[in-house]
């Protein structure tokens, strides 16, 4: 205890300490020259102006970005459910529908939406009348008797991708 009250000790003490105060100041003289280097690097890396402003913004036109993005992608997927409803597909096929009429005004028409469903119109055509007719189509078949101008026309439809 008597060595803790000696003037050795205290010298030694006041040594210890000036060796902190200077290691301290170099220290700070080199923190503040390397906060000087990076300033420069970064006044040449943004052409002289600050580029943290010029992250900020970046990081702010990115945010904005997703958000479209995320809209975007929602209205593509709802287009994309509205579109599987809708004709994608179509099959036509002309014929004569008798021998008399001596040409292809008779026809058959497939309308079908992506899974295959839809209608096919026959409209049939003789030297005094004109008809109609209009099947409901329900993957790919009909609970309707369907004619063979019909099948072809619904056939044509579901080959088309």
């Amino acid at each position: 205890m008597d060595f803790l009250h000696t003037d050795i000790f205290l010298i030694i003490l006041f040594i210890l300490n000036i060796v902190l105060l200077i290691s301290s100041i170099i220290s700070n003289i080199r923190i503040k020259n390397i906060h000087q280097k990076d300033k420069i690097f970064m006044e040449k890396l943004g052409d002289g102006k600050n580029i943290k402003e010029d992250l900020d913004k970046y990081m702010n036109r990115v945010a904005v970005s997703e958000e479209e993005i995320r809209k975007l992608s929602v209205y593509c997927q709802n287009l994309n459910e509205r579109t599987e409803k809708c004709i994608q597909r179509i099959g036509i096929v002309r014929y004569n529908a008798y021998k008399d009429t001596g040409s292809d005004l008779s026809f058959a028409v497939c309308l079908l939406d992506e899974k295959n469903n839809g209608v096919v119109f026959n409209g049939i055509y003789s030297r005094d009348m004109s008809n109609i007719y209009a099947k409901p189509i329900e993957n790919g078949t009909s609970k309707y008797k369907i004619t063979p101008e019909e099948q072809e026309a619904i056939n044509r439809a579901m080959k088309e991708k």
